[in-house]
């Protein structure tokens, strides 16, 4: 799985999941994660649209790309690319299948193989906290989000004998009136770095189970084991 797949793992794990610290950073941090944590106890599920820039290491120009994401816990996924090119990405528990319609094919892997992808896998099926994958921190240089919120920093924790994370660290900012995550910004060793910017959220609508199922075309090539592992 490429490293654009993993960041969007990351990305929805950490909007599916609620956030805790490890101990005391400071009133404003625990308090706004207290906050974020009661949010999204509470959520069932969750649908936004969303405009993703990535900028390459040694590229000038960034990479930009929209759609919308939906959520329902537990451990249901549905990523859509809509623009530049469309490509549908399903999670149902220990599935992943992403659709390209322009390919007329449909990849198909099981997550708990892919080692990079399992902390995020946790995280969407609701088995782990926040903190057995990432440490919470404040922005380094006190830097704020919309509100005067702190900015939530996370950082991935290695397990022993473990392949070392491409993330280096996630930064996510809160949005005050909703509490929900309207912004996350994943950099990566390489020095890429993909911000994701979440708007027009819709919160426990009772979205159907029909949504998170994949009916390709007839035709569709299925490919099993599409993913390379690792």
């Amino acid at each position: 799985m490429t490293n654009l797949r993993w960041v969007v793992m990351v990305c929805v794990g950490v909007l599916c999941v609620p956030v805790s610290a490890p101990g005391a950073d400071g009133d404003a941090l625990q308090a706004l994660v207290d906050r974020v944590e009661e949010r999204y106890a509470q959520l069932r599920d969750l649908q936004a649209d969303f405009v993703q820039e990535t900028r390459i290491e040694g590229f000038d120009r960034p990479l930009q790309s929209s759609g919308r994401v939906f959520l329902k816990k537990p451990g249901l996924l549905r990523w859509d690319y809509l623009e530049p090119s469309v490509e549908h990405m399903y999670v149902r528990q220990d599935q992943l299948d992403m659709y390209v319609p322009e390919h007329n094919q449909v990849l198909r892997g099981d997550l708990n193989m892919m080692m990079a992808t399992k902390a995020p896998l946790q995280l969407l099926r609701g088995v782990g906290k926040l903190t057995e994958h990432f440490v919470v921190r404040p922005a380094a240089d006190g830097k704020v989000g919309e509100g005067a919120l702190p900015l939530l920093v996370l950082v991935p924790r290695i397990a022993s004998g473990s392949e070392p994370s491409p993330i280096v660290r996630v930064v996510s900012e809160i949005q005050p009136d909703t509490y929900l995550i309207q912004t996350l910004t994943l950099h990566e060793v390489s020095g890429n770095v993909s911000t994701f910017r979440f708007s027009n959220f819709k919160t426990d609508t009772g979205l159907d189970e029909s949504v998170f199922i994949l009916d390709p075309p007839e035709g569709t090539v299925i490919v099993e084991d599409g993913f390379p592992q690792g």
